[in-house]
């Protein structure tokens, strides 16, 4: 067997924008179709409200204000990709509203390179690497690092909250 055994990880890829970016299958729990949000008062603007997923409550946010991308109109490829984010204690479970859903691709470890250090327009600080499919490059984000702990803390804090009954 070759010592270069290359290591392959899923990614599932989704757009925003023009930008392609992939998070680690691991951290993905679900696809949903964009549905009806119930908004949360004083929450960040990123924070779009919280959804029902199977008796949970799942706080919701658009991925594009988070990264300081412009907002934009939602279409029939807007989808929420539900994902897990683990943290020391506890996970975290976040829908992220992103412009469509692309597929699962396989990236041998190898096809990784370091994200750019220079003046990106995206927090390269949540970038875990970029990797070149074909003629695009593909931006690997690193979950637990979009969100600051206290960010997390608001998320959890907004799942503890009930629903008004309406």
């Amino acid at each position: 067997m070759d010592a270069q055994n290359q290591e392959t990880e899923s990614y599932l890829t989704f757009k925003m924008g023009e930008e392609e970016f992939g998070v680690h299958v691991s951290q993905v729990l679900n696809i949903l179709e964009m549905t009806r949000i119930t908004d949360v008062p004083k929450t960040p603007d990123y924070m779009k409200g919280v959804i029902n997923l199977r008796g949970m409550v799942l706080p919701v946010i658009d991925t594009r204000i988070k990264f300081g991308m412009p907002e934009t109109e939602y279409t029939h490829n807007t989808c929420i990709v539900v994902m897990d984010i683990d943290m020391e204690e506890d996970t975290i479970h976040v829908g992220a509203i992103v412009d469509e859903v692309l597929s699962v691709v396989e990236i041998e470890k190898s096809q990784i390179e370091p994200p750019p250090s220079l003046g990106n327009q995206y927090k390269s600080d949540f970038i875990c690497g970029m990797a070149k499919l074909e003629e695009q490059f593909v931006m690997l984000l690193d979950m637990k690092k979009v969100f600051s702990e206290d960010e997390i803390a608001g998320l959890a804090e907004t799942t503890k909250q009930e629903p008004a009954e309406g």
